[in-house]
């Protein structure tokens, strides 16, 4: 019997705990003959009742773990103590807003039979996100997939199967700065998207405002390429270009017609836009230095206030 864990990241989900695991048996239950599941909730530093929540849920449940970071991580971490806390022949990631169907798990363990490695679940459709949200988000995935020499997936998310195979490979990626979607197709193996409708959340409200997407955008850009940095080098050379040949313009029409005291404006404006490119290039570079600065620190990615493990809780009992 092969051995699947169900890993969630949760950060204030307490309303979406029970809701989500009942959806989740419903799936399970049809596969219980021949795969054991694990379920894993990772609080991410919640401040309402998700842990409580979850530990009652383990009372009844004899399928249930719990890892309890120290504080909030972010999602990226909280995934990442699910990788290490992994044993297992196959893992599911979801969210535990129930945007993300259990019922796809079936056709994913499916696929997964027939060799594919990463089984990502593509968005076909996104209800109760706003028209900004979702024009933004696919701005996004285009400029990244421009930028990258690894090819980057529209719409997949993290809801995926991923094969012990895979799981390792991204334990083995420790950077503190991570982008988990870009990791994913940056270790490779074999792929297969299957398409699903995300829905609204059941309960609470999105984590994700407009602030904390623009962050994950700098650092889905960042993380994953270094074309900035190249692209600020050739803007750098087309200005010089561009002023050397305005400086060889003045010079002879100064030659010719003698000097002129106008044109104060003009050299106000080109004073000012080349200022404003150098501060956007130093921005750039001070965003890949500050990377830097906090790889090289190479602290742990996250600490674990609690951790309550199904598997060792029966092996006591027993």
């Amino acid at each position: 019997m092969k051995n699947i864990l169900i890993s969630i990241p949760a950060y204030n989900e307490s309303e979406n705990i029970f809701p989500l695991y009942e959806a989740i048996t419903t799936v399970t239950e049809q596969l219980k003959n021949d795969y054991s599941f694990e379920i894993l909730f990772i609080n991410d530093g919640s401040t309402d009742e998700t842990v409580s929540t979850v530990l009652k849920l383990a009372e009844k449940n004899q399928d249930i773990s719990l890892i309890d970071l120290s504080r909030n991580y972010g999602k990226e971490i909280a995934m990442s103590a699910g990788f290490d806390y992994f044993t297992h022949d196959a893992m599911v990631t979801i969210d535990a807003d129930l945007q993300h169907p259990p019922l796809a798990i079936l056709e994913m363990i499916k696929l997964w039979e027939l060799g594919y490695e990463d089984v990502y679940a593509q968005r076909n459709a996104r209800k109760g996100e706003s028209w900004l949200k979702k024009t933004t988000s696919k701005m996004f995935y285009r400029v990244l997939s421009k930028m990258s020499d690894v090819s980057v997936l529209p719409d997949a998310g993290d809801y995926r199967l991923l094969d012990k195979k895979v799981v390792v490979a991204l334990n083995k990626l420790r950077e503190t700065q991570r982008y988990t979607k870009g990791l994913y197709n940056w270790v490779g193996f074999k792929k297969i998207a299957i398409e699903f409708d995300a829905e609204p959340r059941l309960h609470g409200e999105t984590k994700w405002n407009f602030g904390s997407l623009v962050k994950l955008a700098v650092e889905g850009i960042t993380s994953y390429t270094t074309a900035p940095l190249k692209l600020s080098m050739f803007f750098g050379f087309i200005i010089s270009s561009l002023a050397f040949i305005y400086m060889i313009y003045v010079l002879i029409k100064t030659m010719i017609y003698g000097a002129d005291t106008s044109g104060f404006p003009s050299l106000m404006i080109v004073m000012l836009f080349l200022g404003g490119c150098q501060l956007i290039s130093i921005g750039i570079i001070g965003e890949y230095l500050g990377r830097i600065f906090m790889e090289t620190k190479q602290r742990p990615l996250y600490f674990i206030e609690d951790t309550y493990d199904c598997k060792k809780d029966k092996n006591n009992k027993s």
